[in-house]
């Protein structure tokens, strides 16, 4: 009978140990795999980074799909940005409406003069404050754009990876099941062990 009861503890005790070892793998494995996962970032449509004079350049669609519109119709850029203006339809221009005093921004056409798909155009924006422009056959339709030139964009502070929530429940449940689990095992050992002295009389 003692040895019945033994070979239980013993078994107990291995089961158990192997069992917090898997619990800890298991939440240790989807804390990492929460840690690794990055969130996934794209050029967002119309923008990209390098161009003309190693400096930034924006991407504006003029008539994007045919319709009667800039594409974006704002725009927030640092001094010396490039903006690039591609035509994706016809008989459209670019006119400045407004701009800061010391810029000089001719755009590209005037009324009567438009371009059609395929056309671009560029222009490297220093002065700070803001335009705005049209295109002069479709302003009534509302295609109007504009763009605020600051000093420099604000940076978002860098953060780590992000960690999901379930990552971390299942990391602090497989450390709380492993330290259950010693406990036990210590108090069974202790107290209920069949080491000499705590054999049960017969």
């Amino acid at each position: 009978m003692e040895n019945d009861d033994a070979l239980s503890r013993r078994s107990f005790l291995r089961a158990g140990t192997a069992g917090a070892a898997a619990t800890t793998a298991v939440g240790t494995a989807a804390a990492q795999e929460g840690t690794e996962t990055g969130t996934s970032t794209g050029t967002s449509s119309g923008t990209d980074s390098g161009g003309g004079g190693g400096g930034p350049t924006e991407t504006v669609t003029v008539g994007p799909g045919g319709s009667l519109v800039f594409e974006p119709e704002e725009l927030t850029i640092a001094a010396g940005t490039t903006v690039k203006w591609v035509w994706d339809s016809d008989m459209h221009n670019v006119v400045p409406t407004s701009q800061p005093d010391g810029a000089s921004w001719d755009g590209e056409g005037e009324q009567g003069v438009t371009f059609d798909a395929g056309h671009e155009y560029s222009h490297t924006f220093s002065t700070t404050g803001s335009y705005e422009y049209v295109c002069t056959p479709h302003e009534s339709a509302g295609m109007i754009g504009s763009i605020e030139v600051v000093e420099e964009l604000s940076t978002p502070a860098p953060t780590g990876p992000a960690v999901p929530d379930s990552a971390k429940t299942l990391g602090v449940g497989a450390a709380f099941a492993m330290v259950a689990t010693l406990l036990i095992a210590f108090f069974f050992l202790k107290f209920g062990g069949d080491s000499p002295g705590h054999e049960t009389e017969e």
